[in-house]
């Protein structure tokens, strides 16, 4: 589509690698700390028992073997040879050092050029990010750490059940970005517990902190899950599709202009959701945005407080 009035992750890998790039999704068998009792029991109540991942290939494969197998019909069917492994499911730094750097190691391929991180900011250690730095240096392979956030209103977290704060996300924010890793925060912004200010203070806080990619995507509702058990309860109710896409647009007007937007909304199969999307497909959804957008004059970062900060700066001279 053109005229995309954002910075597309496309446009992002097009910038830095040249070409077209991918994501080859890998299953590893673990959990999450709020799940076990480190922290919590039950998880978050959106997150069903496959941890986030609906159509990967079976954790009893090694990496390289759904590397491999994934690569090839990804790279067949849109024709790309340089890929991103993206561990996936759960949270994929809650293991045993050793374990982890074995996993990481399985990616040291020559069609791979990033390394995608999905885990939760409780799970941020020293150690990792250590073995993570010299592992880059040595394969000269991009790491980047996708951590949900999903909103910055601390009520709507405990609602969730998260396990883990503002305050925590920070902190693994800050120690990542010491390390010089990339961050990918992912954002729900259809909660019914938040509004336009919860969505706002959310950009501003991903600005101050440097986050340089986003996921977004609406609450829905997968089958089994508590959220599931409360949706039929009718003690929550969501947000129609008109809210959801005006809290998008107000959301990229606020995000820095040079924070790469990985996606608009987020997609689940439909056997495996009760709600998902408004029975709406995603790629309409994300297109009558970009129309709203083009047509209101509006682009990301048209209310950043970059521009505030860049016209401070300039007054100062």
């Amino acid at each position: 589509m053109n005229n995309i009035p954002y910075y597309s992750i496309s446009k992002y890998y097009k910038d830095t690698y040249g070409s077209k790039v991918y994501k080859l999704p890998i299953k590893l068998d673990l959990t999450c700390p709020n799940r076990d009792g480190a922290c919590g029991r039950g998880g978050c109540i959106f997150c069903s028992e496959s941890g986030g991942s609906f159509e990967n290939l079976p954790s009893y494969m090694t990496v390289s073997d759904q590397l491999e197998s994934n690569k090839a019909y990804i790279g067949r069917r849109y024709k790309a040879d340089k890929f991103i492994a993206y561990f996936q499911n759960f949270s994929n730094t809650y293991m045993p050092l050793d374990d982890f750097k074995e996993v990481i190691r399985a990616c040291d391929k020559d069609y791979i050029v990033g390394i995608a991180i999905s885990t939760r900011s409780d799970c941020i250690s020293l150690d990792k990010l250590d073995f993570l730095e010299k592992f880059a240096k040595k394969t000269g392979i991009d790491i980047t750490f996708e951590l949900g956030l999903q909103t910055a209103n601390y009520r709507s977290l405990d609602i969730l059940n998260r396990g883990e704060s503002l305050a925590d996300f920070i902190k693994a924010a800050l120690m990542i970005r010491d390390y010089g890793f990339r961050i990918c925060a992912h954002l729900i912004l259809s909660l019914p517990w938040d509004d336009k200010r919860d969505i706002i203070e959310s950009a501003r806080i991903l600005n101050a902190l440097e986050v340089k990619e986003v996921k977004l995507h609406s609450l829905y509702v997968v089958k089994g899950t508590k959220l599931a058990r409360m949706y039929e309860d009718k003690e929550v109710d969501m947000i129609d599709k008109k809210d959801y896409q005006d809290n998008v647009i107000t959301f990229l007007r606020y995000i820095n202009k040079d924070t790469a937007i990985a996606r608009l909304v987020g997609r689940a199969p439909e056997e495996e959701t009760i709600f998902c999307n408004w029975d709406t497909s995603w790629w309409l959804i994300r297109d009558e945005i970009i129309e709203m957008m083009n047509r209101q004059g509006f682009i990301q970062g048209d209310k950043a407080y970059k521009k505030i900060f860049d016209k401070i700066k300039g007054e100062s001279k």
